[in-house]
């Protein structure tokens, strides 16, 4: 019974570790009287979006293994979303933690899936107000940042339709879904590999780090799982 009463107490101190931070979260419809905006109120509307930002934080601190405060960013108070009217090309992006969502993109994925593809674009702009990248010392390329921030929307599985398949791409930090895939493999063969790199890009980054961390260096592992997949 002292043993059972124990492991309830642990799981109850990370449960408040992982929720000790209180973050705002805010959603603003700029765009409320074109299709796509008005998509956006009828079929998500800004609660579930608020409530999405709130899991995929929860989410992201979770995979990263962030399960204090002094293991995450800690200048983040509040995350604010807005949904704008912008061309046809643009789907999100983030800046001083404001994710900016193009209305063009709501219109054109409506229907089944609608939450699953607008959940898959907040949790990889979510992850790039959490993740490090290395800008206290050398930064990491764009290519492996937005790579994770891939990679995450993949583990809690909202990659859309015709995604990147495992063993696609040309070279390792190519950005995206092709990063993804392959950090995934990494992740494989080191379990919480990509949250060690993150830990790493707090203060710097070095592509020495998989050698570090996986006993090869990157072209290698790259060649490898190219060689998996038979794409190489």
């Amino acid at each position: 019974m002292a043993r059972i009463f124990f492991t309830f107490l642990c799981f109850l101190t990370t449960i408040n570790a992982i929720q000790a931070v209180v973050v705002e979260y805010k959603v603003t419809n700029r765009a409320a009287t074109t299709p796509g905006g008005i998509a956006f109120t009828n079929q998500l509307g800004e609660e579930y979006t608020k409530q999405t930002m709130s899991s995929a934080t929860d989410f992201i601190w979770r995979l990263f293994h962030q399960n204090s405060d002094a293991e995450r960013k800690n200048t983040v108070d509040d995350v604010s979303l807005f949904l704008d009217d912008r061309d046809e090309t643009y789907v999100a992006a983030v800046s001083n933690d404001e994710i900016i969502v193009g209305d063009n993109f709501i219109e054109n994925i409506q229907g089944e899936n609608m939450k699953r593809d607008f959940n898959g674009v907040v949790y990889h702009e979510m992850t790039h107000v959490w993740q490090f990248d290395g800008s206290a010392g050398t930064k990491a390329p764009m290519g492996l940042i937005d790579g994770i921030a891939d990679f995450v929307r993949l583990k809690a599985n909202f990659v859309p339709d015709g995604w990147t398949q495992p063993g696609d791409g040309t070279r390792w930090d190519e950005s995206y879904g092709v990063t993804a895939r392959f950090l995934e493999y990494c992740n494989d063969l080191r379990n919480g590999f990509v949250a060690e790199i993150n830990k790493k890009l707090r203060d710097t980054y070095s592509v020495t780090f998989f050698d570090e961390l996986l006993g090869k260096p990157v072209d290698q592992l790259w060649t490898e799982y190219k060689a998996k997949y038979g794409k190489n």
